[in-house]
């Protein structure tokens, strides 16, 4: 899609073609100067009153209205890495024009596999355990337990990534760490002793397998924690800062802070605190909302003798800023404002954090405060300020800020202007996100994947299959390969269309092209079959995952779990309701009546007792409560009919 006047590309024709189908929409791409860009909003505005008649500076010198700017959204990238998967899952017949482009797209770095025959479930059920108390120097467990719906939001499905630490060099063997996942597997919930079967397996272990099984179990905490306490008690090994922080990552997204705290202070104690530490405990109070003790990080810093510099307050703003504790953070800033010196990046935090509330007043104070401590904006701040404007639906003014970035500078990048055609295909409006696309080709900003996935959500959106087809093609001749965000981009546009068979075309696709599937690519195709009522190959998918060694999440398991409800198989929810507890998982939202019913008919008092104490345990007391009625009425009505 490098497009010029001069060389017209295939693309051009695509775009006229859709343009000319759809005459009515609007364009607002023209280059003015900021003389003509002023003049034309008091035209629209008739004249009207500015509001609060307050400015926000340019750093040339010239303004635009303060309602008229400004957010970020988290840099996001996708790790991927080349692997070999036998396809088991079915070919896909349909839509065969897409599935035969992919496989041009892919053609070029596609990998070597072969056929093998499916793994068995290495998940076996049994009698649930307590995680024993284990002991890891300052403290002895895992402490005290303290997303239902798969579907996410648009800038997720496009930009996400589920593995954050799945890009880097592992040097551990692969074959080694999935014979360790298999032991923890098969033996964690079984009343055996795991670390003693480990012991014998003569696990050679090191810094990169142990960070390698902790991501394969990122999801469980409880599996994970004892794994990490095997593996620092062995002798001739020592946890670094690395596995440490893997671990802590896990203990914060699970909200274990009383363990993570503990674990903290245990690196303070070896030496091993890193500026990651602290960023991981911060984040994970932050997102918890837990303000205080998210700001008491930057105290403990202190209390260890950390260096506390300007990098790691702008550290804990971010983290502030993107969980929307921006208050905190403006606050936080102001009493350290005499004891470090803020940059450009402070600001533009801040800046982000605003953004994200949608509170462009106070955006717009801090861009003039940076304006007048001498700060020149770079692009990343206009991006900021630019995504902030769409997300407060103000797309007129964000569009007049670009146009302000081409007369002014700094020029629009790449990311300037996908994320307006981001949010030109989330609204539907392709034509002006097609001739923006053309605009920013011309401008000489060479497109990436994640420009080239927006279009093709926003015309799969509109079931403009066609055009899908010819934007991959385009992706193919100009050297851009779809990367994860693109795949899962069309998984979910089959799914959506009740075509999980061609979402598996594209899967299958996938793999081929060396990008490794997220947790979300299988949750959306194992939710699509069985919203078709095609059980068997919800199962399916389901044991092509843990094959594949991904960690089911919560969501995983409450689509399972429906799935067996929906289908009359309770008794084998419930046993995957129990796994879930035995992980340390969250309680899934699930139609418990038809679950208990269900139970109820085959006779199991039994085992609703049991999985109600279990809830109990984990904190779901209203759940327990209804459970354990049941279990009772169910024990008396047995009673009766052995009396009768």
């Amino acid at each position: 899609m490098f497009l010029t006047l001069k060389e017209p590309a295939k693309f051009f024709v695509l775009s006229r073609r859709f343009v000319q189908s759809q005459p009515h929409s609007s364009f607002h791409g023209q280059i003015y100067s900021t003389e003509k860009l002023l003049s034309l909003d008091e035209i629209r505005r008739g004249g009207g009153k500015r509001w609060r008649g307050q400015q926000v500076c340019l750093p040339d010198g010239g303004s635009l209205p303060m309602c008229r700017l400004f957010h970020s959204s988290p840099h996001s990238s996708l790790y991927s890495s080349h692997c070999q998967v036998p396809f088991l899952l079915p070919h896909s017949s349909s839509l065969s024009h897409l599935q035969e482009n992919l496989s041009l797209v892919t053609k070029s770095r596609s990998i070597n596999y072969s056929e093998t025959s499916p793994l068995p479930s290495v998940y076996t059920r049994g009698k649930l355990i307590e995680l024993a108390a284990r002991s890891f120097s300052c403290f002895t467990s895992a402490g005290a337990d303290s997303d239902a719906e798969i579907d996410e939001n648009y800038e997720s499905d496009n930009c996400g990534s589920d593995d954050e630490g799945a890009g880097i060099k592992s040097s551990a063997d692969p074959v080694e760490v999935d014979r360790v996942c298999k032991v923890i597997d098969e033996l964690f919930a079984l009343d055996r002793n795991m670390e003693a079967v480990l012991d014998e397996c003569g696990i050679n272990l090191s810094h990169d397998l142990v960070i390698d099984v902790l991501r394969r179990f990122r999801h469980a905490r409880k599996p994970a924690f004892r794994f990490f306490c095997w593996a620092g008690q062995k002798q001739g090994f020592s946890h670094d800062s690395r596995t440490y922080n893997s671990m802590m990552s896990i203990l914060a997204k699970t909200r274990q802070f009383e363990t993570m705290v503990s674990m903290l202070e245990e690196m303070g104690e070896r030496g091993l605190l890193t500026m990651d530490t602290f960023s991981i405990a911060m984040r994970g109070f932050a997102v918890a909302k837990e303000r205080k003790k998210a700001v008491g990080m930057f105290e403990l810093m202190k209390k260890h003798k950390c260096k506390t510099g300007v990098e790691t307050i702008n550290s804990l703003l971010d983290s502030l800023g993107r969980a929307k504790l921006v208050k905190e953070a403006q606050v936080l800033f102001g009493k350290l404002e005499g004891r470090f010196t803020p940059n450009l990046r402070t600001y533009t935090v801040l800046l982000n954090g605003w953004c994200r509330v949608k509170n462009l007043m106070e955006a717009g104070r801090i861009w003039n405060e940076m304006i007048d401590k001498g700060f020149e904006p770079d692009i990343v701040a206009y991006n900021t300020m630019l995504e902030g404007l769409l997300r407060s639906k103000k797309r007129s003014d964000a569009v007049k800020l670009l146009m302000v970035m081409k007369a002014k500078g700094p020029s629009p990048d790449v990311r300037s202007y996908t994320i307006l055609i981001r949010d030109l295909c989330k609204h539907s409006k392709m034509k002006d996100a097609i001739e923006y696309f053309d605009e920013m080709v011309d401008s000489g900003c060479k497109p990436d994947a994640v420009v080239y996935t927006c279009l093709i959500t926003g015309f799969g959106n509109q079931k403009r299959m066609d055009m899908v087809h010819d934007l991959l093609k385009e992706m193919k001749e100009k050297g851009c390969p779809p990367d994860g965000r693109t795949y899962n981009a069309l998984i979910k546009l089959m799914t959506s269309r009740k075509m999980p068979d061609n979402a598996v075309g594209i899967y299958k696709k996938m793999i081929q092209g060396g990008i490794e599937p997220t947790i979300h690519t299988y949750n959306m195709i194992m939710k699509s079959y069985f919203q078709m009522r095609n059980y068997e190959m919800g199962q399916v998918v389901w044991d092509e995952m843990i094959r594949k060694g991904c960690c089911p999440d919560d969501n995983s398991y409450t689509v399972l779990i429906r799935g067996l409800i929906s289908q009359g198989r309770s008794e084998e929810a419930c046993e995957y309701l129990e796994e879930m507890l035995e992980k340390g998982m969250k309680t899934p939202q699930l139609d418990y009546n038809k679950f208990v019913c269900d139970l109820s008919r085959a006779g199991k008092p039994d085992m609703l007792e049991e999985l109600a104490q279990k809830l109990k345990f984990s904190g779901k007391f209203e759940v327990s409560n209804v459970l354990a009625s049941w279990a009772e009425m169910m024990k008396k009505r047995v009673k009766r009919s052995d009396l009768g």
